[in-house]
């Protein structure tokens, strides 16, 4: 997978975490999500891919 997409994919996946875990901790109260546990675990699981993926990205980055 190409460098940007890394970077990109990565960093859609941290904000979607953050939100999936706010939204699942009853802290915005917006949709069906709202206060639903599934979603305060599954929040930080992709954020933490997310994570890994920019690291990733940047990483390659920097090895060139």
């Amino acid at each position: 997978m190409s460098k940007p997409v890394l970077l990109v994919l990565g960093a859609a996946l941290v904000v979607m975490g953050v939100v999936f875990t706010l939204q699942g901790l009853g802290y915005l109260d917006s949709g069906p999500m709202a206060g639903v546990t599934f979603w305060a675990v599954v929040g930080p699981i992709l954020a933490l891919i997310g994570l890994a993926l920019v690291y990733e990205g940047a990483r390659s980055r920097r090895n060139r």
